[in-house]
């Protein structure tokens, strides 16, 4: 009986050995897990943390770049170039051109007839004046002295006349005939004590149907410069 309960008891020695033995192994394999966990949340978290730090440099270094790239477009951009182009048999027209060129940087051409127009040819109620017998004739074309050079360079040409019987002179018709104005912007200013502007510039139109034409404008001959950069500010070239 003695050497039964003594095996007993060893057996039973033995038995609570081993659970503990396996108690302590499985507290340390859920220790064992806890640290990797932590460590790969850890690990996570930091690249996280790096990605966004990265994506926040990446953008910082963007910026610059944008600036300069529109700083060079704008830089980069041409000046418009504008010719003011006019015929003046009294020197009325002529004080509007020049204030128009002042006032926007134009470049200025006086349309020259070969002929000079004397007193005697503009006397409107002479119908054999030199003037009348143009005006009634829609096919004169009055030579002109000289020309535009590079009239290709100028992207807007402003067109100046005096009024003859409600109509542009032929002369300009003989300018207007003398270039290729294709994809460029035109418009018709004239000068007169009392006409106005109305479909005067209709003839030059017909010559030139291939540009933009903006809406003309009618000034006296003592129209002030502010007077006539307020119509160029109007039909947006100021």
């Amino acid at each position: 009986m003695k050497k039964f309960f003594l095996i007993v008891a060893i057996g039973l020695l033995c038995g609570l050995s081993g659970c503990g033995e396996n108690s302590v192994e499985n507290t340390i394999s859920e220790n064992t897990s806890a640290q990797n966990s932590t460590t790969k949340s850890s690990e996570i978290s930091a690249v996280t943390e790096t990605d966004s730090e990265t994506e926040i440099l990446t953008s910082d270094t963007n910026l610059p770049d944008n600036t300069e790239s529109d700083t060079f477009q704008t830089e980069s951009s041409e000046e418009t170039e504008i010719l003011v182009a006019y015929f003046s048999a009294t020197n009325n027209t002529e004080g509007v051109a020049q204030k128009l060129a002042d006032g926007l940087g134009a470049d200025l051409y006086e349309i020259t007839p070969e002929q000079p127009y004397t007193a005697e040819d503009l006397d409107y109620g002479n119908s054999e004046s030199r003037s009348s017998v143009e005006m009634n004739d829609p096919s004169a074309r009055p030579a002109i002295s000289g020309s535009v050079e590079n009239m290709e360079q100028y992207d807007v040409v402003l067109i100046g006349y005096p009024i003859w019987w409600g109509e542009a002179p032929r002369i300009m018709s003989t300018f207007m005939e003398s270039y290729d104005f294709s994809g460029k912007t035109l418009a018709a200013f004239c000068t007169s004590a009392s006409s106005e502007f109305g479909d005067s510039d209709a003839a030059l139109r017909e010559s030139a149907s291939s540009a933009t034409w903006l809406d003309g404008q009618r000034f006296s001959a003592s129209a002030s410069e502010e007077d006539v950069l307020a119509w160029a500010d109007e039909i947006g070239l100021k």
